[in-house]
């Protein structure tokens, strides 16, 4: 597995790392757990050094996953966690990034995840309540003593990132990226690219519809958060199937899979982008890796940005009130 460099830090991790999110929360029930450290397993085996997991997801049970998976290759990987929730009585509870909390926080997921120090701990929500200034002094301590090696936000907009930078250097932002939502393209990607900062994307395959997997008669559970995401209907899912058919013309040329296209037309972005598709399948990941090894020649890559100019897609990526959190 080819390695990159998160911005102008010294973090390096594996060109395509593997979201753990959909492991323990957000498509429908848990998976077992033993197969999913098994499969966690099988990725460092690949080569695979960048882990991402959040205290959020499954109320802890990630962490615990993660932790556990990994702990026999601590120094050989790279964990991301986050931070900026309250958890009361067992439910998430709102945000919170006061410097008292995240030094509170910090603890617990430093015993779940079995480790001495976080290797980046991101600001999973920025929190309008709590100065950006406040929140990056608080992980400027936490890396001073010793807990924290790197920092990070998640789905922040660029005059935060500016602020809390000038604070504490910025390691990465997290943030929604694909062939299928390249808004990051307008102002985040040039903000980080002057500030020398690493970029994160998740979802790059856009929760499962750049695979070509489902359709618009594709229905979703309650407990799978695609259940109520606008892009999701299926009316969305009919119209955005031009990017669907573009893609898979593309993986014919290719010799390649949809699924590889699209993590391989990242890649092709920047030499500082380093993508995390999640997966609870050993085939789904050897394909994702697969991505790696597929090059784009500057022409290849003019030619799929005329076409994609040429189709409109429909769907806002989320409700109303979850957008609200983002961008801040």
């Amino acid at each position: 597995m080819q390695k990159r460099i998160l911005g102008k830090s010294s973090l390096e991790v594996s060109s395509i790392g593997l979201g753990c999110m959909g492991m323990s929360y957000g498509y429908g029930p848990s998976s077992d757990k033993k197969e999913m450290i098994s499969l966690i397993r099988s990725a460092v085996e690949r080569g695979v050094t960048f882990f991402d997991t959040a205290e959020v997801y499954g109320l802890y049970t990630n962490e615990e996953l993660v932790g556990e998976a990994l702990r026999p290759f601590q120094d050989q990987i790279v964990i991301a966690t986050k931070f900026g929730f309250n958890i009361q009585a067992g439910k998430q509870a709102g945000m919170n990034s006061r410097p008292e909390h995240i030094k509170r926080v910090v603890e617990g997921s430093l015993k779940r995840l079995k480790v001495e120090a976080i290797d980046l701990y991101y600001q999973h929500r920025v929190d309008p309540a709590v100065p950006i200034e406040e929140t990056a002094g608080a992980v400027k301590e936490l890396i001073q003593e010793g807990k924290v090696k790197h920092w990070g936000l998640s789905e922040a907009g660029v005059q935060t990132i500016r602020r809390a930078h000038a604070v504490q250097p910025l390691t990465a932002v997290q943030s929604e990226y694909s062939i299928w939502w390249r808004r990051p393209e307008e102002e985040l990607l040039p903000v980080l690219e002057e500030l020398g900062i690493g970029f994160v994307p998740f979802s790059p395959l856009g929760k499962g519809y750049l695979t070509g997997s489902f359709n618009a008669n594709k229905t979703f559970v309650q407990s799978d958060l695609r259940s109520i995401l606008p892009r999701f209907t299926p009316e969305a899912l009919e119209a955005n199937q031009a990017l669907v058919d573009l893609i898979k013309k593309i993986a014919e040329q290719k010799g390649a899979t949809l699924a590889q296209i699209a993590l391989a037309w990242l890649l092709a972005q920047k030499p500082w982008i380093v993508p995390i598709p999640g997966t609870r399948k050993l085939n789904r990941l050897g394909e994702n890796l697969g991505a790696a090894a597929i090059e784009f020649t500057p022409e290849e890559l003019r030619e799929i940005n005329s076409a994609l100019l040429k189709i409109t897609l429909t769907g806002d990526r989320y409700p109303e009130e979850l957008e609200k959190r983002t961008g801040l």
